[in-house]
């Protein structure tokens, strides 16, 4: 382990005093905790990381010194980021993580006694998505235009589809798409799964069902390939300067809100994740179990696959809500 860099400032065992940090001794010990406290988190991870504690320097920085990391200050620092920043609520949340396991990394070093920032709460989240849901109808709308040809070539527009299919019928996510390789398909005894390497995550230590009808799309797909290698990405662009490049999250977001405008879907709140969203609602609707839903999904928590329970009517237009 790389030798600390951690302030040497002296702790102050009155938690309510808090301690006096200096602007330098404050950039050494956040760049500590990214390079050290964070090693095995992906990059994904430590960039939000880096972006919230940002926020939190340019704040610490305005006060001149106000800030002694007390309770009372990250209580004045999350009044900050709602009245003054007037940040959505999960924004404010994921910045409060941020400062909170900085704040655990202090005092597991010694700077604080205890962690200031453990009582203060982020704001809870929301019981519904602000991103909705499509409906029954939406999705045969959807699945007409995949269908379609249009203007596009034979390999684009298998892909598309088998893109579709995966995302709305597997819960796959536009970086799960991204990331998967050919490889990573793989055929059990209980049927085909994909390996995939989720948010956040540094390896591909998961596994999705991908069921018949998903299958079968990506196997219309492969099949316009030739060559195809393991280790070449699952999804791949088709165009005349980038052809067999692996695709990235902004390409495959076009796409898809490409087919929900040619299918006359798209609407405020309807976003290329919310075919992924919508994945959990199919599973509902067809008798799945909310712990498997859960499993498949990679929820952290059934709470936040009983949000997708309570809202099973909006496939069909009912609300449950």
């Amino acid at each position: 382990m790389a030798e600390s860099t951690a302030p040497s400032t002296v702790q102050v065992e009155d938690p309510d005093a808090g301690i006096a940090l200096p602007l330098s001794e404050f950039q050494a010990l956040v760049k500590e905790f990214l390079e050290e406290y964070l090693k095995d988190k992906s990059k994904e991870t430590v960039g939000t990381y880096r972006r919230s504690l940002n926020e939190f320097e340019r704040w610490f920085v305005r006060g001149k010194g106000a800030c002694r990391f007390r309770t009372s200050d990250i209580e004045a620092y999350k009044t900050y980021l709602m009245e003054e920043k007037g940040l959505h609520q999960v924004s404010v949340s994921t910045y409060l993580t941020a400062v909170r396991r900085l704040c655990q990394f202090m005092t597991d070093s010694g700077l604080l006694a205890e962690n200031p920032a453990k009582s203060v709460k982020g704001n809870r989240r929301p019981a519904t998505h602000s991103r909705q849901f499509l409906t029954d109808d939406d999705i045969k709308q959807l699945l007409k235009a995949v269908d379609d040809l249009g203007d596009s070539s034979e390999e684009i527009a298998k892909r598309d589809r088998a893109i579709v299919h995966a995302m709305l019928f597997a819960g796959l996510s536009e970086i799960e798409i991204v990331r998967s390789n050919v490889q990573d398909l793989e055929q059990t005894l209980m049927g085909w799964y994909l390996r995939i390497q989720g948010k956040g995550r540094t390896v591909k230590d998961q596994q999705v069902p991908i069921d018949p009808p998903v299958m079968d799309a990506v196997r219309l797909y492969l099949d316009t390939r030739h060559r195809i290698r393991p280790e070449d990405p699952l999804f791949v662009s088709h165009g005349h300067r980038s052809e067999g490049k692996r695709l990235n999250t902004r390409s495959v977001r076009s796409r898809i809100n490409h087919h929900l405008e040619r299918a006359g879907i798209k609407r405020e709140g309807i976003t290329p994740h919310s075919l992924t969203h919508t994945a959990a609602l199919i599973w509902l609707n067809d008798g799945l179990s909310v712990e498997t839903v859960k499993q498949r999904m990679r929820h952290g928590t059934i709470d936040t696959t009983m949000i997708y329970f309570r809202q099973q009517g909006r496939l069909t237009g009912e609300d449950d809500s």
